[in-house]
């Protein structure tokens, strides 16, 4: 459940700019998540997010760019949580996911900053990964697998 969370609460702000604790509790219980402020304040410290000023002038929650390995072991759980299986199309890696894992994967797999991958776009079920040569998409995918895979 924690890492189910945790990945909704990435999922969350990158999709929308929360303020305040308050706000996010409210979109995970939206979401179907019964938090309490002490848990989300414990999953933000957890996941090392920070508040930035957005364009509006208004503060928001980030995921802290870092290469911090606890952070990268986050990263890594949220996949292997989220992962079902990979195919490529070309230089077009498509992740199926756990419904509603998607954009949590999308999330992780643009923090662990990966050079090959130009981008990611998440649905509910699915991200597809832009990635810059037919070459390097089998990279990353063995790169994936071993994350994945890994003990």
């Amino acid at each position: 459940m924690k890492i189910s969370r945790q990945s909704k609460i990435i999922e969350l702000i990158n999709k929308y700019d929360i303020e305040t604790q308050e706000e996010l509790a409210e979109r995970l219980l939206q979401a179907g998540y019964n938090v309490t402020q002490a848990t989300v304040s414990r999953d933000i410290r957890e996941l090392k997010l920070t508040k930035v000023t957005s364009d509006n002038g208004k503060q928001k929650y980030i995921v802290l760019k870092n290469t911090d390995p606890d952070i990268s072991e986050k990263y890594i759980r949220v996949l292997k949580e989220g992962f079902l299986s990979m195919d490529m199309a070309q230089n077009i890696l498509v992740i199926k996911t756990v419904p509603g894992m998607a954009m949590a994967v999308a999330a992780a797999l643009d923090a662990l900053q990966m050079s090959s991958v130009v981008g990611s776009i998440a649905g509910d079920d699915t991200v597809m990964c832009a990635i810059r040569t037919n070459e390097e998409t089998v990279l990353v995918m063995e790169k994936l697998s071993k994350l994945i895979n890994a003990e």
